[in-house]
């Protein structure tokens, strides 16, 4: 899938840099240098992502760029924002982030941790509350958060009653479940619901931080604490004052990891490298991840004292197999955004695509149904989504028992799958690791692993 991202930078010379970086990653760039033209194109563009320089004159306090930053979220509040300027400073940053944007890059940036940055924001962005993603506009009316989690199979209606309760608490929550059934959205509509709604909303994907940047992600540093800090930089901690830190796939921390987050939770401060004096925090914590912790524990993989911490109320989310009442109304769902952004108004399933989608099993859950639901949309010969149509599309079909031979390690068995994968999606990352049931993160670091 070819994402629309929007870069806003009056240097030419970046943007053409940024648009070579992201048509190798298989994004589909478009540039715009003043600030004048920036509705039009997001109107006429409808971009997932917006990269957003902070300066457009030779002011360098950012000034112009967080006039631009409120506008856009004013017209399309949904709108997933990157702030980057070559002036990196921790109170832009902050600032940024309490105004909407969902992540903060300096200049000069790295194109891995862009990447990665961009990466989480667009897996994220079928589960937002009906942005331009959504082919969105709103009506101005104060609507339940909630609402935006499309089922009504018992089993899910039961999880999301329990999160309305739980919201208007200070509580922490686990929020578990396979990947791709809505673990971030539950979360951010907990924030949404709660009293910290005024406040920012700050997810970190723990699967996708290196061991040696954990304290720098989490925490922040100062200019200098290390090789290549040349500025200093906020902490999500730092970003999340004041409102919610959502900690995705925290069953991937490694133990030294573990240790300083649960030092961190217990005494409300913590230090950013570089620095020794301890700084209050004042965030909520909801945490998720589509392993078993309790196993992990029994294990000795995963700390028994941080899982109480962090475990206060757990909420557990159905997989779509599970719940195969809600899988027509969420494909409907996926389709009338698919038909906006694709301009195919007339498309609609016929009663057997309907009942061949019932009996789908979806490993991937309801992100995989959204990634088949939109390649069908673009891909089907007619207005009517046929069964063969669904089937053509879909990446869910089992591998002949072949590929593996019977004296192959677990090891070598996940290498020959991963490296099947790639080659059936054409080493498309994101429609890989939806087959596979992975983040992109946890594919990446699978991929840096084994050397594929």
């Amino acid at each position: 899938m070819s994402h629309p991202i929007l870069i806003i930078d009056d240097d030419r010379t970046v943007c053409k840099s940024l648009e070579l970086i992201l048509r190798r990653a298989g994004y589909r760039p478009r540039s715009v240098h003043h600030p004048a033209d920036v509705m039009e194109t997001i109107q006429d563009f409808k971009p997932l992502l917006v990269l957003l320089d902070m300066n457009f004159t030779i002011d360098t306090s950012g000034k112009d760029g967080m006039k631009l930053l409120r506008a856009i979220l004013a017209n399309y509040p949904d709108l997933a924002v990157i702030q980057m300027t070559g002036w990196a400073t921790v109170q832009l940053a902050v600032e940024g982030m309490k105004a909407g944007a969902r992540d903060f890059i300096a200049k000069p940036w790295d194109n891995n941790e862009l990447l990665n940055a961009i990466g989480m924001l667009i897996d994220k962005i079928p589960f937002s509350f009906g942005g331009v993603a959504a082919g969105a506009g709103s009506s101005g009316e104060a609507k339940d958060p909630f609402e935006g989690i499309i089922g009504q199979s018992p089993a899910l209606l039961d999880v999301l009653d329990q999160a309305r309760r739980v919201a208007a608490t200070q509580a922490s929550v686990l929020i578990t479940g396979e990947s791709g059934t809505g673990k971030e959205l539950v979360a951010e509509a907990i924030h949404q619901s709660s009293q910290r709604r005024g406040g920012p909303f700050v997810a970190v994907n723990l699967g996708g931080v290196p061991a040696g940047l954990f304290e720098s992600e989490l925490f922040g540093h100062k200019a200098g604490a290390f090789t290549d800090a040349r500025s200093d930089r906020a902490g999500r901690f730092e970003l999340a004052e004041g409102g919610t830190l959502f900690l995705d796939e925290i069953g991937d921390l490694d133990a030294a990891a573990q240790v300083k987050l649960l030092r961190v939770l217990q005494e409300r401060q913590y230090e950013r490298l570089g620095e020794s004096k301890p700084r209050p925090t004042d965030v909520r914590i909801l945490s998720a991840t589509s392993r078993d912790l309790h196993s992990m524990v029994a294990a000795g993989t995963f700390r028994e004292d941080l899982l109480y911490r962090i475990n206060l109320i757990h909420l557990h989310l159905p997989p779509l197999r599970e719940r195969p009442s809600d899988i027509v109304m969420l494909a409907e769902h996926f389709l009338i955004s698919a038909r906006k952004r694709y301009d195919r108004p007339e498309m609609a399933f016929s009663n057997a695509a309907q009942d061949w989608l019932k009996r789908q099993s979806f490993s991937g859950n309801v992100r995989q149904l959204q990634n088949l639901i939109e390649r069908v949309t673009i891909l089907a010969p007619t207005s009517v989504i046929q069964v063969e149509d669904l089937e053509m599309q879909s990446r869910n079909k089992k591998q002949p028992n072949s590929i593996f031979s019977g004296d192959m390690t677990l090891e070598e068995m996940e290498v020959r799958m991963i490296k099947n994968a790639l080659e059936r999606n054409d080493r498309e990352i994101t429609a890989t690791a939806r087959e596979l049931g992975l983040t992109r993160a946890a594919l990446y670091r699978r991929i840096e692993k084994f050397n594929l």
